[in-house]
């Protein structure tokens, strides 16, 4: 696969306040770990094979298990994952595939602040923006370094 655009450098105008919607959620009240977890969730979710590659590398710099990596995609089903991780990937997939049950809110309500789920909202309205500009522009896996966006 080659890559269509090289985003980085001819969308450097469209993708810079992307990087200062991820400057503000870092001081969100909502653990970067947790974050993380979700944007590799949904970039299964999405098959966006550059954004798994990155993220599974900071999962795995931050002490991720492989177990809990390669589970993620049947989080339901395994007994890897907290009351609070398990609310915040159900409130993500159910945002990402646009439709919020009443029940998936009220369990979100029960783990989460009114301020940190707009922000769990917008950490998944995030990820969907990178993995739409990886998977139309062909964005190769494989080269990302740990922290190499910051």
């Amino acid at each position: 696969m080659e890559p269509r655009i090289n985003l980085f450098e001819k969308g450097k105008k469209a993708i810079t306040p992307i990087f200062g919607i991820i400057q503000y959620l870092k001081h969100s009240k909502i653990d970067s770990h947790l974050m993380e977890l979700i944007n590799f969730r949904i970039s299964q979710i999405n098959h966006c094979a550059y954004c798994l590659d990155m993220h599974s590398k900071e999962l795995r710099a931050a002490g991720e298990t492989e177990q809990r990596l390669y589970g993620l995609s049947a989080w339901r089903e395994t007994p890897y994952y907290n009351e609070r991780e398990r609310a915040a990937l159900e409130y993500a997939e159910a945002v990402n595939s646009l439709y919020v049950s009443d029940e998936v809110y009220a369990q979100a309500k029960t783990q989460f602040s009114e301020e940190e789920i707009i922000d769990l909202t917008l950490v998944v309205n995030t990820i969907n923006m990178w993995n739409r500009f990886n998977i139309a522009f062909q964005q190769v896996p494989g080269d990302y370094k740990v922290g190499m966006f910051g």
